[in-house]
């Protein structure tokens, strides 16, 4: 069920992006989480570029019941009933880059471990 979403929920989102004038922006749904009750979906979305996310996901959060209208429609002979959907900004990839700047800058945990007592979450 998640699979079949997520692929819908992709098409949907780019369409509505490219025809509401936003080019240059790319949202991908990276995962969908579906309940055991099959009552909620979480959706995860990685917008690019990034500091475009908080705009675009409140737009996506107030139009909420019309992409989960069009998803029904798209969905209907596939899905027996529509989860509503709960949408969230995936930042797995800018933690990954953040992870990865750190270990080619200057603040190297691995060349200095006396940056990790620095770093622990108190």
């Amino acid at each position: 069920m998640a699979s079949v979403l997520q692929r819908d929920l992709v098409e949907v989102l780019q369409g509505a992006a490219t025809q509401g004038g936003m080019h240059g922006i790319l949202i991908s749904v990276s995962k969908v989480k579906v309940t055991v009750d099959l009552s909620v979906a979480k959706v995860y979305l990685s917008i690019f570029p990034n500091n475009k996310g908080a705009e675009l996901i409140e737009g996506i959060k107030s139009n909420a019941p019309l992409i989960k209208h069009e998803i029904a429609q798209r969905t209907k002979n596939q899905l027996r009933r529509m989860p509503r959907l709960e949408f969230f900004i995936d930042d797995s990839l800018e933690y990954i880059d953040q992870i990865d700047k750190s270990l080619k800058g200057k603040e190297n945990p691995l060349a200095d471990p006396n940056l990790l007592d620095k770093r622990k979450k108190s």
